[in-house]
């Protein structure tokens, strides 16, 4: 399992845990099944009803995915393309689909037969992002699912507390104060139930995806980058100093996104 999503799973597991031995007198209550089913089975049908049939079967599948401890590969990505361009530069024809044969990546493999067929490097690049370009908007459109489940489920659950609202009004009346208790639980429940699980579970695998795509945009530019000096016929010293000097300037700008500004701060000390 993926260890940040394990993290979360326990530190989250482990707080409620918390609030509710020592906030509630019967812990219990808080299962509170109708309201549960009004959240989810509510978002599922808004969902169904907003995305095709195709994607929306893909849920469990997107959410394994951000469970999994998913690798890049991007080392072993680097020293195949360098070691294929050392190959080809002695115009070793023969080693070169060998090597390119025990490939994993598709992206990579495709790109280096692009190059062995002589193919125009302006072409390979067209191709190549073309097909960054598919898997992103593929990739955004699986997040995009689960942002939208995030704004359905406490969209629901309003409705379930407008319910035992509802409910509630008819119930005053006759002053039965366990019937009036279990329609209150329904109205407030429902409410829990949907922002909970939009900001614990729908958001969250929302923002994992879409980080996932863009390491995965990252790794597809570096192999395109190899590709087209491959194509080039630059040497394997220079593509693995450029690929190198690639990653590191990615991981630096990551780093600095992450970092307030100086000059913001130096103008709010002003």
């Amino acid at each position: 399992m993926n260890p940040s999503t394990l993290i979360g799973i326990v530190a989250s597991v482990l707080l409620f845990a918390v609030i509710l031995f020592f906030t509630a007198e019967n812990p219990a209550l808080f299962l509170d099944w109708p309201s549960l089913a009004i959240v989810l089975f509510g978002t599922l049908a808004a969902t169904f009803i907003s995305y095709p049939l195709s994607e929306v079967v893909r849920i469990f599948g997107l959410i394994g995915t951000v469970l999994r401890n998913e690798r890049m590969y991007t080392q072993q990505d680097m020293d195949e393309l360098i070691n294929i361009s050392r190959l080809w530069m002695m115009g070793d024809i023969r080693a070169v689909e060998n090597a390119l044969e025990k490939v994993a990546n598709p992206f990579l493999r495709t790109g280096v037969q692009l190059v062995i067929d002589m193919t125009p490097e302006e072409d390979i690049q067209e191709l190549l992002q073309w097909r960054i370009s598919r898997m992103r908007a593929r990739e955004h459109a699986e997040a995009q699912l689960f942002r939208l489940m995030a704004s359905f489920a406490p969209a629901f659950g309003m409705v379930g507390t407008l319910i035992g609202l509802v409910n509630l009004m008819f119930l005053l009346g006759d002053g039965d104060i366990t019937a009036i208790g279990q329609q209150m639980a329904l109205a407030l429940m429902t409410t829990f139930y949907g922002v909970l699980l939009a900001n614990l579970v729908f958001k969250p695998v929302a923002v994992k995806l879409e980080r996932r795509t863009e390491q995965r945009v990252v790794l597809m530019n570096m192999v395109l980058q190899g590709v087209s000096m491959m194509s080039q016929r630059r040497g394997p010293a220079l593509m693995r100093e450029t690929l190198n000097s690639f990653m590191a300037q990615y991981q630096d700008e990551i780093n600095a996104r992450n970092q307030p500004s100086h000059g913001n701060a130096d103008a709010v000390h002003k």
